[in-house]
C-alpha cells in the first residue's frame, strides 16, 4: 500500500467516523428539526448545493489557476459534509440540533446530489466522466449514508453506549484527518506553490470567505444556525472530494490544492469561531 492509498484511507475513514459520530448524537428531534423549518431547510440547502457550486464556478472562469486545482475546488464545493460542526453553547459537547439536521438531510441526499453534480462538473470542465455515475453513488453510500444510518441505530438500540463512544469516535476522526493532512504536506509542501499559485489562493480564500457569508446570510438571524451554516458551506471534509476528483481524474495532483484549501479553511474560519463564541457569551449576560 503506497503512501497515497494510506492517506486517503485515513481521509475515508476519518469522515466515516465523524458521520457515524453524529449519527450516535441525533434524536429525533434532531432528525425533524430542520423539516419542521421549511424555509431554513430550503435556505441552507441552497447554500450548500447551488450558490457557493456557482460561486466556485465562477472564481474558476474568471481566474487563471490549474487544472488539478479546479477539480478539487468543484468536488468539495459539491461535498455536502463538513469536518465539524460547532458545538452548542447550552451543552457542553453538545451540537446543535440545527446541525445534526442539517447534516443528516444533506447525507441522506447527497446520494442522488452528488453524482448529478459530478455529471454537471464533467461537463462543465467538458471531458467525458471516466467513473460512471453508479461508482460515485457507491463512494457515498459506504462513507456518509451508511455510517449515518449505522449511528442511528447503534444510538437506539444501545443509547448509554452510543454516548461514551461520541468523544473518542470524534478525536480518532480528528486525528486521522490532521494526520492524513500532515502526511500530505510532507510529501508535496516543497511543491505547493509551484503546483498551484496566487490564483488558487485566491480562489481557495473566496471559496471560503464567500460561503462563510452566504452561510451566515441564510442561516440567520439564529446566530447558532447562521454559524452552523456558515461553517458548512465554507469548510467541506476532503475526504469526498479527493474520492470524486481522484475516480474522475486519476492523472492529476490533488494534494497540493487539499492541502491549501485545508489550511487555509483553518486559517480564514478561525476568526469567525472565536466572533461567534464572544457573540454566545455577551448574549446572556446582556438579557
Amino acid at each position: 500500500m503506497d503512501a497515497k492509498t494510506l492517506v486517503l484511507t485515513a481521509f475515508q475513514i476519518a469522515i466515516i467516523g465523524t458521520v457515524f459520530s453524529y449519527g450516535l448524537q441525533a434524536t429525533r428531534d434532531d432528525v425533524i428539526y430542520i423539516v419542521r423549518q421549511p424555509g431554513l431547510m430550503l435556505r441552507s440547502l441552497l447554500a450548500m448545493l447551488v450558490i457557493v457550486p456557482i460561486i466556485v464556478a465562477v472564481c474558476i472562469k474568471l481566474l487563471d489557476i490549474p487544472r488539478a486545482t479546479e477539480v478539487v475546488l468543484m468536488a468539495l464545493a459539491i461535498s455536502p459534509i463538513p469536518p465539524l460542526l460547532p458545538k452548542k453553547q447550552q451543552k457542553a459537547g453538545g451540537v446543535t440540533p440545527y446541525g445534526l439536521g442539517l447534516l443528516l438531510l444533506l447525507g441522506l441526499i447527497s446520494i442522488v446530489t452528488v453524482p448529478l453534480s459530478v455529471i454537471a462538473l464533467d461537463h462543465f470542465f467538458e471531458q467525458p466522466l471516466s467513473t460512471r455515475p453508479d461508482r460515485i453513488t457507491k463512494i457515498i453510500l459506504a462513507m456518509v449514508v451508511a455510517p449515518l444510518v449505522a449511528g442511528l441505530a447503534f444510538s437506539k438500540l444501545l443509547p448509554r453506549i452510543s454516548e461514551k463512544l461520541v468523544k473518542p469516535l470524534r478525536l480518532i476522526a480528528t486525528a486521522l484527518l490532521v494526520l492524513g493532512t500532515l502526511a500530505l504536506l510532507a510529501g508535496t509542501w516543497h511543491a505547493i506553490w509551484d503546483a498551484t499559485g496566487h490564483w488558487a489562493v485566491i480562489s481557495i480564500v473566496a471559496f471560503i470567505v464567500l460561503g462563510l457569508l452566504v452561510g451566515h446570510l441564510l442561516g440567520g438571524p439564529d446566530p447558532d444556525t447562521a454559524s452552523v451554516l456558515a461553517l458548512s458551506a465554507a469548510s467541506r471534509h476532503p475526504a469526498i472530494a479527493l474520492a470524486v476528483a481522484s475516480s474522475n481524474y486519476p492523472g492529476e495532483q490533488f494534494a497540493p490544492t487539499l492541502i491549501l484549501y485545508v489550511l487555509l479553511s483553518a486559517v480564514v474560519c478561525l476568526p469567525y469561531v472565536g466572533w461567534h463564541r464572544r457573540r454566545a457569551r455577551q448574549e446572556p449576560s446582556s438579557q
